[in-house]
């Protein structure tokens, strides 16, 4: 394969993914981790990428980058379902106790499917969450009895945050918390560009009993502006791929649980 093709494909990874590995890329091409840093050199000097420990992510990716919603809920779509089933199952249909739901598409897609999950008793659990994606899903459902948390919406993730939403969380105490994410590293922990957010996820992971994270395989690497917590904060990574090996290594010292869906 000619460096121009392996270039082109590197792009195309780029944009449908927004990261890539050296190490993956050379697998893939069959070629010498110094040839696709070469690659990944000629393809940052024409401005398509920029280079990470590791690999690259696509230009746009800085640490402030945010997608809206509706972009963020088409991409890794399958994978995103595939997790919140394997979540859901962390539940199943004799859980009976309080759930907080983060922002986020895979939280909304394991808010559909937790009436199918928690069996067919009526009350018995309740969630409570700050997204209104997560909240429309489960507006009206009979087998779960639903708390929303008010603040100032921001429009990019279509859920509360400001001081009142912290404050409210902080009074809680959930059995469970399912938690999104922009990053994981294995250095910076878990991260997200805008620091509202990342107060209210820090509240829900200081108010819950038990904090499962729900992150895609494209997060991993990824340190965004603002850290809201280490990993030594969390009980259990809901995932799509195995993570890479500084990152399961970090992860099984802070003796998380991985569960690959």
């Amino acid at each position: 394969m000619y460096a121009m093709e392996r270039q082109q494909l590197i792009e195309r990874e780029l944009r449908e993914v927004g990261r890539v590995s050296v190490v993956d890329l050379a697998r893939r091409f069959d070629v010498t981790t110094e040839t696709v840093r070469r690659d990944l050199d000629r393809l940052e000097g024409l401005g398509t990428l920029r280079r990470v420990h590791g690999g690259a992510v696509d230009i746009g990716r800085a640490s402030t980058a945010e997608s809206s919603v509706t972009e963020r809920r088409e991409r890794k779509s399958d994978a995103k379902r595939a997790i919140a089933a394997e979540a859901a199952s962390l539940l199943g249909p004799d859980f009976r106790g309080s759930i907080f739901l983060d922002a986020g598409t895979t939280s909304a897609a394991l808010a559909a499917l937790l009436p199918a999950t928690l069996g067919g008793g009526i009350g018995g659990v309740e969630v409570v969450t700050h997204s209104l994606e997560a909240a429309h899903v489960l507006a009206g459902e009979e087998r779960v009895s639903l708390t929303t948390i008010g603040g100032r919406v921001r429009g990019v993730t279509a859920a509360a945050v400001g001081a009142h939403t912290v404050r409210t969380i902080g009074q809680l105490r959930p059995d469970i918390a399912f938690v999104g994410t922009n990053g994981l590293s294995a250095g910076f922990g878990l991260s997200t560009p805008d620091p509202d957010e990342a107060a209210v996820k820090a509240a829900i992971i200081q108010s819950a009993r038990r904090v499962v994270l729900l992150a895609d395989s494209a997060k991993f690497g990824e340190e965004l502006l603002v850290r809201f917590a280490t990993l030594d904060e969390l009980d259990v990574l809901v995932t799509d791929t195995e993570p890479p090996a500084d990152l399961a290594e970090a992860l099984a010292d802070a003796d998380i649980e991985v569960r690959v869906a």
